[in-house]
């Protein structure tokens, strides 16, 4: 995924997104030939040269400053993780002082998190990584996500289920959530954020052209170069096994795992959706034998 290309689509479609009125800027009823605002008027607001960002919009040049940068993404008023995300795209050095590293390591769980896992109990709950693949899930996690799946896929890297495929070639994700399209927009979000942060990533990039291919929705969503990241989403979920809920699932970053993040999914106390989840985790539980099974079946 090429970083020049990335920066000026981005650029692009956030300044076709603004009207001068938006920026308080006045056109007397002219005629106007794009969408948005002009690369003149852009850089006015930004206070840089319209040759300069030109170039930048372009692709030609990848070395702008931070301040311009900030200068930038006040004028197109971007968000905070919009404005994360152009850093991003324009290749800014870390706060440490250390560029991004080339290639990303191999993604593994941590004897922590699966520890971590394991004292939520019987709340669902899902490690993703940073392209969105499922590193590991708890037993409730995998029947609320994907209970059709082999629940021993996230151990086998070259299995492992992934939410945005899921979200977008999967029928039985696309039933699960009652609002599918908001789910789509937060899945591309988040891989737009991960483009910026891993362009050199082949799997990736591997990922995003098999959805381009094999989706027209992933291709419509992915050309608005919008991204979005979250903390906490709300979703009415429709479970074969249990019927409709209404659910948080909360996203939590891993210590020490950078890109990885835990997801924990949970529903207002007292609720028929909290019960909806209980009893989830309650037919999904491996039966325990007792005598009375014992005699039963050495009777037959």
């Amino acid at each position: 995924m090429n970083s020049k290309d990335q920066l000026g689509r981005f650029l692009r479609t956030r300044r076709a997104q603004l009207r001068p009125a938006d920026v308080g800027l006045s056109t007397f009823g002219e005629r106007r030939r794009v969408p948005g605002l002009r690369r003149d008027e852009l850089a006015q607001l930004a206070g840089v040269s319209q040759s300069y960002y030109t170039r930048l919009e372009q692709g030609l040049s990848l070395n702008a400053s931070v301040e311009v940068l900030d200068a930038i993404a006040r004028a197109l008023r971007l968000d905070e993780t919009e404005h994360r995300h152009l850093h991003d795209l324009a290749g800014v050095v870390r706060k440490n002082g250390r560029n991004r590293p080339r290639r990303p390591a191999p993604e593994r769980v941590s004897e922590a998190t699966r520890q971590l896992i394991a004292a939520f109990g019987d709340t669902p709950v899902i490690v993703l990584g940073r392209r969105s693949d499922v590193l590991a899930w708890n037993r409730t996690g995998h029947a609320l996500f994907a209970g059709h799946l082999d629940p021993d896929s996230p151990e086998q890297p070259a299995r492992r289920p992934n939410t945005a495929r899921l979200v977008f070639l999967d029928p039985h994700t696309r039933d699960l959530y009652e609002d599918w399209q908001r789910k789509a927009r937060d899945a591309v979000g988040k891989l737009r954020l991960a483009v910026g942060e891993h362009p050199d990533d082949p799997e990736l990039a591997e990922l995003i052209g098999q959805l381009t291919m094999k989706s027209r929705e992933f291709t419509s969503l992915w050309s608005e170069h919008r991204v979005r990241a979250w903390d906490i989403a709300t979703h009415r979920m429709r479970h074969p096994l249990v019927g409709p809920m209404d659910v948080a699932q909360q996203a939590m970053p891993v210590p020490n795992e950078p890109g990885q993040r835990i997801v924990a999914v949970t529903a207002a106390a007292g609720s028929s959706s909290q019960a909806a989840l209980t009893l989830l985790a309650q037919v999904t539980a491996p039966r325990t034998w007792t005598a009375a099974d014992t005699d039963s079946v050495s009777v037959q």
